[in-house]
């Protein structure tokens, strides 16, 4: 009987460790609350960034060191600043030095890097000279630095430059695609759209399949449609570059819930695979449907729809994508995300449910998205610039690459 126990007993460790929670402000102090609209850490802080990984970088006297979700000191305020923890490696300046640190505090050798990245999709880029490489979080080499420039990896995959021109590599550092193209997108399902030239295209199997018109292509996103433009109208391609929805709109967004948000005139609605208007034109602006089944559009502010076109939510809201600190959001940060939306109602921000309630009744200074125990994508990326264009990180969560390290 002690095993099935035990058993359960991780198992309640792991639900405790991973339990979401949004950092919020209220009373020009920083908790943080989690998904009952209870606070889970009281208003204390004076500044704090969003839980990672399960720990949060917070600033006590001047000094930045890392709380649990219990709000317990697990890695002591000793730092002039900290960024957020991910794949195990958070980045932390020590008096004028930038260094790695594991999840225990301690300082990791890494290999020489004109500067220190972010770790993103387990993989941090290093810098040498003019060419950018990859380390994965035991602090090993996993791609010498060879290319001029590595755009974000999302979900696995990144761009690469080489000579001007563009490739994907995955986070072995593997070429999926040679760089060979003026211009490239986010892989997805094996397949990126590409500038060859003039032409805009498909990239599948290491083939180049120019669309027909393309004058600029967007990336595919959750379905296997994304938008294109043509003769200034946007349309509808698919994964092998056929128009599956001809370009008569004046603007569009992405497939989620095979409905589309698209522009006639100044007017948005949403259409489906077939180009059927399932939701008539009528709002000034409409966003993707989330997972939930809710997406956002505008009047003169901002409700919810569901997929029937029914408004479920009163446009009386603001949306935004950006928190009181800069942070790094995934896709559909204006609508629902895990059951929950972040708006602001006057002067105030929360948290709806999709039934229109706000979490615990509860409205804040400001507000953060929820964050867990898990990785979340970030903007840093590497170029071979030169060091005197380089900037200084904030004193904010940004994902711009840390400072100079000594050799």
């Amino acid at each position: 009987m002690k095993k099935p126990l035990l058993f359960l007993f991780v198992l309640f460790i792991q639900f405790v460790n991973s339990q979401e929670l949004a950092l919020v402000k209220k009373n020009a102090k920083i908790g943080y609350i989690s998904k009952d609209g209870n606070f889970k850490i009281e208003p204390q802080y004076k500044s704090a960034k969003s839980f990672s990984e399960g720990l949060a970088a917070v600033e006590d006297n001047g000094k930045w060191g890392f709380i649990d979700t219990k709000g317990t000191w697990v890695i002591p305020a000793t730092f002039n600043n900290a960024k957020d923890f991910n794949s195990g490696i958070a980045i932390v300046q020590k008096e004028k030095d930038w260094v790695y640190i594991d999840t225990k505090g301690e300082i990791l050798k890494a290999p020489f890097s004109d500067k220190l990245f972010d770790f993103n999709n387990g993989v941090a880029f290093i810098r040498q000279n003019t060419k950018v490489g990859l380390i994965n979080p035991k602090m090993t080499v996993v791609l010498e630095p060879k290319y001029d420039q590595i755009k974000p990896f999302e979900n696995g995959f990144a761009r690469v430059e080489l000579n001007k021109k563009w490739g994907i590599i995955n986070t072995a550092g593997k070429e999926l695609v040679e760089p060979a193209y003026d211009e490239i997108g986010n892989y997805f399902k094996n397949t990126a759209w590409a500038r060859k030239d003039k032409n805009f295209g498909i990239v599948s199997a290491g083939n180049f399949i120019a669309v027909d018109g393309a004058e600029k292509i967007w990336d595919f996103e959750t379905q296997d449609l994304t938008y294109a433009k043509k003769n200034g109208k946007i349309g509808f391609i698919d994964l092998k570059g056929n128009w599956t929805i001809l370009p008569i709109y004046d603007k569009a967004k992405a497939f989620s819930k095979n409905l589309a948000p698209v522009c006639v005139g100044s007017k948005w609605g949403y259409i489906n695979p077939k180009a059927e208007f399932v939701i008539p034109p009528t709002y000034s602006d409409a966003e993707v449907f989330s997972t939930n089944g809710l997406a956002p559009v505008k009047e003169k502010n901002w409700g919810f729809i569901n997929e029937t076109g029914k408004l479920v939510i009163p446009t009386q809201y603001a949306i935004t994508s950006n928190g009181f600190v800069i942070a790094l959001f995934v896709q559909q940060d204006k609508g629902f995300i895990d059951g929950l939306a972040r708006v602001k109602n006057e002067g105030k921000w929360g948290f709806l449910k999709p039934d229109g309630t706000v979490l615990g009744n509860q409205w804040f200074e400001n507000a953060e998205l929820f964050s867990q125990s898990k990785e979340r994508n970030s903007t840093n990326e590497a170029a071979a610039e030169k060091p005197k264009t380089e900037t200084k990180p904030a004193t904010k969560p940004e994902a711009k690459p840390a400072g100079k390290k000594k050799k």
